[in-house]
């Protein structure tokens, strides 16, 4: 007896036979009638009435076909996995699930169906930019618009009309409402499309319900629309040309709906769209900021304006579209779930955690629930993070992600995890709960599966240095509840521990101010919790300055973004040339000459100067201008040279001897000598991390490098210090190295074609098509 074969919908492939092993009983929804008659397990498999029952991967709709019957009757299955736990049932019951796996609602078809509908609109599938961000100005990717930034400057040739994206983003700038709101996350993925210069409202309006109504076939009369006050065009295409009623568009203030990068820059107005999840409230004082019954998942930025110092608005010559949609929350949406927390993008996370703790999410109370959906969102941003090649640190990209990690930890701890889940006590959990993010991660970042040693590694000895930190910040608990103690009975007042010592707990030792304020009130001590606020303020401020900004505009040199072109560089093979100045600054400001003894910024059409990237410095060299070919009428030293407004040479140097003034033609001529010591460095840093890479393994990686005319700096990721033993061994595989006198050939190829013969692409370095 064959019994009933599983044919995949899609491919037509035999998958096996309906049902589970005896080791994985399971749940199924069907539509079929089978016998509930129980049999005996017969070759591994537990066996019901005439359908023998195999396990498939959850979510796919396949088709069934019985073997013993003459018609060959087809039936079709969506079935779901509740849980390992659960009971075998008939496959005739209705099985109710509050966690979805249809296929077309996952998290990974959501993604996938949001580009190939920008795909068939004529956009470019692009890929996610790394988290670490080619951009000064900012700490971490916290938009999809990032990457694009030079563009909307004007900077960088449009080379695709339209494009959309799958970004991958981090903010911390609430991470305090990470768990106990519905949406907050540090790490989530903004799908978005974007036209540079291309089209403009009306199709992306347009474009934005028809994938929202009919490829996401959400109901037309739970969605609600937020337009910019003055933006009549926006309300009359939602309105007039798509029929959403009036009392469902609302007109909001410039704070919600006017999107600027910075005090100056690319602005415009912006419209969102909002799902209702209680349309029976009715439309009348309607609050879209009601977390309980609406969430935004779709902004729509429509780039315009430019806004100048004064802060008047100049019509942008090219308008653009910026567009981001919330992948968790789409999921949220379609998933029917009470939170983002609970979709197939987190869930199977907190599931592992839960395991962990031994303890279930079903039957947890909220304060639990928040724990394990910190570490569920947490252990996402931290091992994308890693994989992208931020290691824990105390400064920069580095402490967010060691924060990161030892809020975990501290939660796990919470809630009772002790070992590694394999009976391993004093072993970590984090990588355990690591696995699961990794399982998960093959259409948001292929390249995470490479790198799972290094994040396992970083992981553990992470948070076993961290366990060690909280034993201490116990003992400075107990000492600072007895210093509280000592100065109230000497000044008869109420023990009090100071707010700077319960944020110092907390920040650096990773203690709750909840547990601190219970273990203080054990011993009859209170706590300032008006100071704790106050440190934690001043904290979210610098937080927030640093990470929730995206500034376009860089100082006074905008003002030459629209006059001023790219400089050509023309350094690789040839060290002088003729060349035009095409802007001078002094102090920052735009002038049209300057004179002998000035510093001055020379801003040139072409240069043989390197300017500084890549670890390595600028060049340094002559600016000449000459009356004949005999007299020299003025020379610039340059002892700097800097990359601003995407690929603008600016060259920093004082004027030695007469004047020179925009519109001059001049002759640029590099220090050969040392251009040739910065190539010696630079050069010696490719073997030093090949000798690295051969003595103590493929896991390093470069964090950094300084390439000077007397020294260079390599910075490096490992877990351990370097032996004295291997430090020779590296010395001497790089000095046979220089003594083999290899010979340099220098070739430009496509990016592919380099990574295919060996080439390594540092990470943090942005690469073009060619290289």
């Amino acid at each position: 007896m064959e019994g009933l074969k599983l044919v995949d919908s899609f491919s037509n492939r035999i998958h096996g036979y309906v049902g589970g092993p005896k080791s994985l009983p399971t749940l199924i929804t069907s539509t079929f009638a089978a016998s509930t008659s129980h049999f005996p397990t017969v070759g591994g498999f537990r066996t019901y009435g005439r359908c023998r029952v195999r396990t498939l991967l959850h979510g796919s709709p396949c088709t069934i076909y019985n073997e013993n019957s003459k018609s060959k009757a087809v039936h079709h299955i969506h079935y779901r996995i509740r849980s390992i736990s659960a009971s075998l049932q008939s496959t005739t019951e209705e099985v109710v699930d509050n966690k979805p796996k249809d296929l077309s609602a996952s998290g990974d078809s959501i993604r996938r169906r949001f580009l190939e509908f920008y795909a068939s609109h004529g956009h470019k599938v692009l890929p996610s930019a790394s988290l670490v961000p080619d951009d000064p100005t900012v700490l971490l990717t916290i938009a999809g618009m990032l990457q694009f930034k030079p563009i909307f400057l004007g900077k960088t040739p449009i080379e695709v009309p339209r494009a959309t994206t799958s970004q991958r983003c981090i903010r911390t700038n609430d991470i305090e409402n990470v768990g106990r709101t519905s949406r907050h996350h540090t790490f989530f993925e903004m799908l978005g499309n974007f036209s540079f210069g291309d089209y403009f409202k009306r199709e992306a309006i347009r474009w934005a319900w028809e994938l929202t109504t009919k490829e996401f076939a959400l109901p037309s009369e739970k969605l609600w629309i937020s337009v910019f006050e003055d933006d009549d065009e926006a309300f009359s295409i939602w309105h007039d040309e798509l029929g959403v009623p009036v009392e469902r568009i609302k007109k909001m203030g410039e704070d919600d709906n006017f999107w600027t990068s910075g005090a100056t820059g690319p602005c415009g107005p912006c419209s969102e769209i909002y799902y209702d999840f209680h349309p029976e409230r009715g439309n009348s004082n309607v609050d879209l900021g009601d977390d309980s019954r609406f969430i935004e998942f779709y902004n729509l930025v429509f780039m315009q304006y430019n806004k100048m110092d004064d802060g008047s608005l100049e019509p942008l010559k090219q308008q653009h579209i910026d567009t981001g949609l919330g992948l968790e929350r789409m999921a949220r949406i379609l998933q029917k779930v009470p939170n983002n927390y609970e979709t197939d993008l987190i869930y199977p996370i907190i599931e592992k955690a839960s395991e962990l703790a031994m303890v279930s999410y079903a039957e947890a109370d909220d304060h639990m629930k928040t724990s394990l959906k910190i570490m569920g969102d947490h252990m996402r941003a931290i091992v994308y993070l890693i994989s992208d090649g931020v290691v824990p640190s105390n400064i920069g990209r580095g402490y967010i992600v060691r924060r990161l990690i030892r809020r975990v930890v501290r939660t796990g701890r919470l809630l009772g995890i002790r070992g590694d889940g394999k009976g391993n006590l004093e072993g970590a959990f984090t990588p355990a709960i690591a696995e699961k993010v990794i399982e998960l991660s093959a259409e948001i970042n292929p390249d995470v599966n490479t790198r799972t040693a290094r994040i396992y590694e970083e992981l553990k000895r992470e948070e076993l240095r961290f366990v060690q930190t909280l034993e201490r910040g116990e003992k400075l608990l107990e000492q600072s509840l007895n210093n509280a103690l000592l100065t109230a009975d000497g000044n008869g007042t109420t023990p009090c521990l100071s707010g700077k010592d319960a944020f110092l707990l907390y920040d650096t030792y990773g203690f709750p101010v909840e547990i601190t304020a219970e273990v203080a009130e054990e011993r009859g001590v209170s706590v300032d919790m008006e100071g704790f606020d106050a440190e934690m303020e001043i904290q979210r401020r610098q937080s927030q300055a640093a990470h929730s900004v995206v500034k376009l505009a860089v100082g006074n040199a905008s003002e030459f973004a629209e006059r001023v072109v790219d400089t050509e560089f023309l350094g690789y093979d040839t060290l002088s040339t003729r060349a035009v100045v095409e802007g001078l600054l002094v102090n920052g400001n735009p002038v049209i000459q300057v004179s002998e003894g000035s510093n001055v910024e020379i801003l040139l059409n072409k240069t043989p100067f390197y300017a500084e990237s890549g670890g390595q410095i600028g060049d340094n060299g002559y600016i000449y201008v000459s009356e004949a070919e005999s007299t020299v009428k003025a020379i610039v030293e340059i002892k700097d040279v800097q990359k601003s407004l995407g690929n603008i040479f600016v060259h920093k140097g004082t004027i030695r001897e007469g004047a020179i003034k925009i519109g001059t033609e001049v002759e640029a001529e590099v220090d050969a000598k040392l251009r040739q010591r910065a190539k010696v460095h630079h050069t010696a840093t490719h073997l030093l991390q090949a000798a690295l890479k051969s003595v103590v393994g493929q896991e390093t990686s470069q964090a950094g490098s300084l390439v000077a005319f007397d020294r260079l700096r390599f910075d490096f990721n490992f877990h351990r210090p370097l032996l004295d033993q291997e430090i020779m061994e590296i010395e001497g595989i790089i000095n046979r190295w220089i003594g083999d006198a290899t010979d340099l050939e220098t070739k430009v190829m496509a990016l592919t074609e380099a990574k295919r013969v060996g080439a390594i692409a540092m990470f943090g370095e942005k690469y073009g098509e060619q290289v």
